[in-house]
């Protein structure tokens, strides 16, 4: 048996989904109709609105923002026919709950990831295939009317772009389809994926204007990445028995509570006993995401170092004479030494891991781990710049930094290991537990390490931040 036999015969259930759904596509005039409309009108358009452009911006001597416009058309003239594909994921299983042809779906002895994959194939095919003829279609208006023609590179990035993006929206929809109860509530939860899309659409446009296309590579390097996450995310959360027993989507507070509860308190009957739950079981689960959380935090500090090689910092900027005479008072000036310094320092950390917290919930945990590393990226490019200007800058962070860095630095790695299981909790639930069930204990055990360990740690780090650090920095520093 050769190799493309094998690939043929483990897949031949996904294939016959698919050939099914393209089919049933084909013969809806609700679904051509839109994307022969994208496929031939809208790249006309856009030819007509890059020869106006070119026209206009040539009249006033500006011809690059003509040739930098004319790309970013072309990625538009791609996106807007895959944009139908979410709509058709979206109504992949939520659809045919409502039309009632679901049960017969499910009740055929295709495995589960197989029928996933033919729904994601299905919702893929007709959009792909029309965003790449609406693309060909604005290369030949643009080359017969301008004489305009791609660099490969970038047609390359473009084509890539598209099929990554339309993989993208496909597979996040096609979750939302499976664990929504109607066309309805998908279409709803559809925000999720249409706001992030169109957001780095936005980025994409802001490298294209700025003629930073190698960029682009590492765009779509992130992008895959994401997909193959959602689409093992899919994979975990898909089940035929779950999806059939499914009625309605009731918020049961009582349930909610109950779990979240059961998890918070655990078996605890004393304060001792909570607090030796954290350690005994909470952080020994946490383990991995807290080595992942101190790698990201060394990783920005070595960040941070790197640009400070780049951008060097006028030597006046980091002049420590001002230490001296009247350091107290311009301390105290500025909210240190004093109860409001402590109270703006607290709440200020607190603030930054809450919103911490609120974009891990949207992004798997990742964007948690950007706000973390963004102050030892900072911490990195200073102190590197100081080494670079020749001053001792262990001596000198260390005064700043290390009085209360060694509360702060482990209440950010506590935290940040909370945030993320928190953020990957969607992705990976616990086995024999409903998403929503892993959830609550992922939130559970965020608010147990949060409240029994982060919470004191930036209160006592702040303190001293306030109170001990200014007074150790102007000792160790005075020679300077």
């Amino acid at each position: 048996m050769t190799i493309h036999q094998g690939l043929a015969g483990r897949f031949a259930g996904a294939w016959i989904v698919a050939r099914r759904e393209v089919s049933d596509q084909m013969r809806d005039w609700r679904i051509l109709t839109p994307i022969l409309l994208l496929t031939l009108f809208f790249p006309l358009l856009m030819n007509f609105t890059a020869r106006q452009a070119m026209s206009f911006v040539e009249r006033y001597g500006a011809p690059i923002v003509g040739d930098r416009l004319i790309p970013f058309l072309l990625m538009v003239v791609g996106f807007f026919p895959i944009s139908i594909s979410l709509v058709i994921a979206l109504e992949a299983f939520a659809g045919e709950r409502e039309r009632l042809t679901l049960e017969p779906l499910l009740a055929t002895p295709i495995p589960d990831f197989q029928l996933y994959l033919g729904k994601m194939l299905a919702s893929l095919l007709l959009p792909l295939v029309a965003a790449y003829l609406g693309i060909g279609v604005y290369l030949f208006g643009l080359f017969t009317r301008l004489g305009w023609r791609p660099p490969g590179t970038l047609l390359a990035q473009v084509l890539i772009l598209t099929a990554v993006q339309a993989l993208l929206m496909v597979s996040g929809a096609v979750v939302i389809s499976s664990q929504a109860t109607s066309v309805r509530s998908a279409n709803l939860l559809a925000s999720f994926i249409i706001l992030p899309v169109s957001q780095l659409i936005i980025g994409e446009s802001v490298i294209m204007f700025w003629g930073r296309y190698d960029e682009l590579w590492w765009v779509v390097v992130g992008e895959i990445l994401v997909v193959l996450v959602l689409m093992r995310m899919g994979a975990k959360l898909f089940n035929r028995e779950a999806m059939l027993g499914r009625e309605i989507d009731a918020l049961n507070w009582r349930w909610a509570w109950s779990v979240f509860r059961r998890e918070f308190i655990g078996a605890a009957r004393s304060v001792g006993q909570w607090y030796g739950g954290i350690w005994r079981d909470t952080l020994k689960e946490l383990r991995p995401a807290l080595a992942l959380t101190a790698l990201a935090l060394i990783a920005g500090y070595l960040i941070g170092q790197s640009y400070a090689q780049r951008f060097l910092l006028p030597k006046d900027m980091v002049d420590l004479t001002r230490l001296q005479k009247g350091a107290f008072e311009e301390l105290a000036a500025l909210g240190f030494m004093n109860l409001r310094g402590w109270t703006w320092i607290f709440w200020h950390n607190l603030r930054a891991l809450l919103l911490g917290t609120l974009l891990a919930i949207f992004s798997f945990g990742v964007a948690s781990q950007l706000v973390l590393m963004l102050p030892m990226v900072i911490v990195g490019f200073i102190a590197g710049n100081l080494t670079t200007l020749g001053m001792d800058a262990g001596r000198i962070m260390g005064a700043l930094i290390l009085p209360h860095g060694v509360l702060e630095i482990p209440a950010a790695v506590l935290a940040g290991g909370a945030m993320l299981k928190l953020g990957m909790a969607v992705i990976s639930p616990p086995q024999g537990m409903t998403l929503g069930e892993g959830w609550l204990r992922a939130l559970a055990q965020w608010a147990r390490v949060g409240l029994g360990l982060v919470i004191p740690l930036l209160m006592a780090a702040a303190y001293v931040e306030a109170f001990v650090t200014p007074r150790i920095a102007l000792t160790v520093l005075a020679g300077y």
